[in-house]
């Protein structure tokens, strides 16, 4: 598992990479996560709202901060 987040480093994408690790720690998960905050690579997932989670190329949520459980659920698919 590949896990990516996007975002410029606001506070919202620091939150969203904390949640991120959380998630994946309660979930006993050992995944790399990468930080991507440059503007024309977060643009070449087709997305213009940031913070956003991308696993294993696929953009599974943006524009939002979500919370650990709904990570866990995301992950667990």
């Amino acid at each position: 598992m590949n896990i990516k987040i996007l975002g410029t480093g606001c506070p919202n994408c620091q939150k969203l990479e904390q949640n991120v690790k959380q998630a994946l720690k309660e979930l006993n998960i050992d995944a790399p996560v990468d930080k991507i905050v440059d503007i024309q690579t977060i643009m070449s997932y087709g997305i213009m709202s940031t913070p956003a989670v991308v696993v294993d190329g696929e953009v599974v949520s943006y524009g939002c901060v979500l919370g650990v459980e709904e990570i866990k659920k995301l992950l667990a698919k």
